[in-house]
C-alpha cells in the first residue's frame, strides 16, 4: 500500500511509502541534487518520522534525474554558510540533526547510486547500508581541491569500507573512480547495468522488507557495534535484541512457516 507522497525543503526531498519500502528521493537535480541546509533539515524530518513507523522496514535512497545521487554540499551556500570557521561551525550544528538520524536510524538503507557521488554526497551513501551502483556513476572526495577538511566520522567510515590505503588515495588526489574500481576496493557492493538500476534495488529492498524485522534490525545494530572500539560496544543493546527476537511472535512464525513449508509472514513483534 503506498502513502502520499511528501514533499519536504521546498520540494527538494521527496519522500513516500510502498509494501515496506520508503523511498527518500534527493530533488535538485539542476545542481546534480547538491545538499543544502533545508535539504538536510529534510531529511532529519522524514528519518525521524520513519524512526518508529512499523509500515517503514527499509529505505531507498535515490538521487532525482539520471546525473547524480548526491554531488556533494550546495556549494552556491558556502560564501554564506561556511565562509570561515565560525560560519562553518553554524553550518555543522544545521545539518548535524540529518547527519546524526541517518547515522543512528535502525533499520537498513539502501543507496541506489546513478551518476556522480562525490564530497558530501559520498558520505551519505557510505551512512547507507548497502551500496547499488550504475556502470556509470563516479566516486570521489574533492575536499583537497575545495580546501576543506573531510570530517571524521565520514573518514572513519571510509576506512572502515576501503582501509587506510584507498582512503589515503580517494583524500589526497581529489581524483574521481568509476564503478569497476568502487566495487573493486569495497566501495560499493554491487555494478548494474543502468537500466537494471531500480529493478535490482527494489528485489533487494523487498527481499529485506519480507524478512524478521527484529532480526534484521539486530543484525544492524551487530554489525554498528562491532565497527566501534571494544571499550564504546553497548553489549546490553546487544543482549537486549537477540532476547526481543527470541521472543518474538515473528520468532515463533518462523518455526511454523518452516514446519509448514510455507512462506513467512513477519509481523515486526
Amino acid at each position: 500500500m503506498a502513502a502520499a507522497l511528501e514533499k519536504l525543503a521546498d520540494g527538494k526531498i521527496l519522500a513516500n511509502v510502498e509494501d515496506g519500502i520508503g523511498l527518500v528521493t534527493f530533488n535538485q537535480p539542476e545542481k546534480r541534487n547538491a545538499m543544502s541546509v533545508d535539504m538536510w533539515a529534510g531529511l532529519e524530518q522524514v528519518f525521524g518520522a520513519w524512526e518508529h513507523d512499523d509500515s517503514v522496514r527499509v529505505v531507498v535512497l535515490a538521487g532525482a534525474g539520471d546525473k547524480a545521487f548526491v554531488s556533494g554540499a550546495d556549494i552556491s551556500e558556502f560564501e554564506k554558510r561556511r565562509a570561515n570557521v565560525d560560519a562553518g561551525r553554524e553550518y555543522e550544528h544545521a545539518t548535524s540533526g540529518g547527519r546524526a538520524k541517518l547515522a543512528a536510524f535502525p533499520k537498513p538503507v539502501i543507496a541506489r547510486i546513478r551518476g556522480y557521488c562525490l564530497g558530501g554526497g559520498l558520505a551519505i551513501a557510505m551512512q547507507a547500508d548497502l551500496r547499488i551502483a550504475t556502470e556509470d556513476s563516479q566516486f570521489g572526495i574533492p575536499a583537497a581541491r575545495l580546501g576543506v577538511a573531510y570530517g571524521f566520522q565520514s573518514v572513519r567510515r571510509l576506512i572502515a569500507l576501503i582501509g587506510p590505503a584507498h582512503a589515503s588515495m580517494l583524500l589526497f588526489s581529489g581524483s574521481r573512480i568509476g564503478s569497476e574500481e568502487a566495487a573493486r576496493i569495497g566501495l560499493v557492493n554491487q555494478v548494474v547495468a543502468n537500466e537494471e538500476l531500480e529493478e535490482v534495488v527494489d528485489v533487494l529492498a523487498r527481499n529485506i522488507a519480507e524478512n524478521a524485522p527484529l532480526s534484521v534490525r539486530a543484525s544492524k545494530l551487530t554489525i554498528e557495534q562491532a565497527l566501534r572500539d571494544p571499550a564504546d560496544r553497548d553489549m546490553h543493546a546487544l543482549e537486549q535484541a537477540s532476547i526481543a527476537c527470541f521472543n518474538s511472535e515473528d520468532y515463533r512464525e518462523g518455526r511454523t512457516a518452516f514446519l509448514e513449508k510455507r512462506p513467512p509472514k513477519f509481523r515486526g513483534r
